[in-house]
């Protein structure tokens, strides 16, 4: 065969290849479009972990649940709320999360609230699923220490009827147990506040009858590391943890805030959760101001997930901005 001819059977080839593969291509296109993936709707695991000096801090997510805080927050107008949270493209009812946090100091593991469980709907009860996910087991919590007594803090302690932590001891102000393991507070409350107790009763009681449960009075040193501060207000005993190591400083707030985008802005927003409203904005102010000042990590049960970052103040000079924590993977 002549190169002449040889080059004419090279292109003869080309040509059928080519109409082969536009037929098939043209087959292809009749057949029905498959059907797209099925949505998985689901995040991962909610847990988040950094280092705090030699201490290890993990945030852990008991879920979120949706607040009418249009009508839950005080001080401030329904229409002055909608307008701050639309500056964060949020509206009422807000998707607010519900964090813990575990503080491994080397030598004790300390967890900071238990979350919900059932108390507060389905959309929380995450915490132990999300603790055995991040690395650890609840047989393993040495000590609990709980903000106060709300709900929303202190459901997860149980698991139905057992103790969620078997092996740790519960500590939390006096004043908090006083005021909600009282048979006769409950008694004297409205109909629609008999469940806190009811709540915090079914929680703590059951360590309390295992002799699980150890009360402290005000400002404590509990562990090396971390030490309780009294920040009366939100509840009769409400308490900040502060955790310290190498120089590093983080404060757990608990429920001295509810709302980053108006409470940071105007730190005299209340809440209606708020048991003495005045103290609360007092306690906030003081919290704001000390962490701005300082530049510690502070954290929040209901910040956005994780909840950690730091203050500054404002240009204004009259509220705060919020610097949450920088993504960080531990190796």
């Amino acid at each position: 065969m002549n190169h002449r001819s040889h080059k004419s059977v090279i292109l003869r080839a080309l040509v059928v290849s080519v109409a082969m593969a536009t037929a098939t291509f043209a087959s292809l296109s009749t057949l029905p479009a498959s059907a797209a993936a099925p949505m998985v709707k689901k995040s991962a695991p909610g847990y988040f972990r950094i280092m705090l000096g030699d201490f290890e801090v993990t945030a852990l997510s008991d879920g979120t649940v949706n607040l009418p805080m249009d009508k839950l927050l005080k001080n401030s107008s329904a229409e002055a709320t909608t307008k701050a949270f639309a500056k964060y493209y949020l509206k009422s009812p807000i998707e607010t999360s519900v964090n813990t946090y575990l503080i491994n100091t080397g030598t004790k593991l300390v967890m900071i609230d238990t979350g919900a469980a059932g108390l507060f709907g389905p959309t929380l009860g995450n915490l132990i699923a999300n603790l055995k996910a991040s690395g650890y087991q609840p047989e393993q919590i040495d000590e609990i220490y709980i903000t106060h007594m709300h709900g929303d803090h202190i459901g997860g302690l149980m698991a139905g009827d057992k103790l969620a932590f078997a092996n740790a001891i519960v500590r939390a102000d006096k004043r908090d147990a006083d005021y909600w393991l009282s048979q006769a507070n409950m008694d004297k409350a409205s109909a629609d506040d008999k469940g806190g107790f009811q709540g915090a009763m079914a929680s703590i009681n059951p360590y309390v009858k295992a002799g699980k449960f150890s009360p402290f009075q005000g400002n404590t040193d509990l562990v090396p590391g971390v030490k309780a501060m009294s920040s009366y207000g939100h509840t009769a005993g409400h308490t900040t943890y502060i955790v310290e190591s190498k120089g590093e400083k983080l404060a757990l707030w608990g429920d001295l805030m509810h709302a980053a985008a108006v409470q940071f802005d105007k730190p005299s927003v209340t809440i209606a959760f708020d048991s003495d409203h005045k103290a609360a904005a007092a306690e906030r102010a003081k919290a704001y101001a000390d962490a701005a000042k300082h530049g510690y990590i502070v954290g929040a049960t209901h910040l956005a997930f994780p909840g950690m970052g730091r203050l500054r103040a404002n240009a204004s000079g009259t509220g705060y901005v919020w610097v949450p924590v920088n993504y960080t993977v531990l190796r």
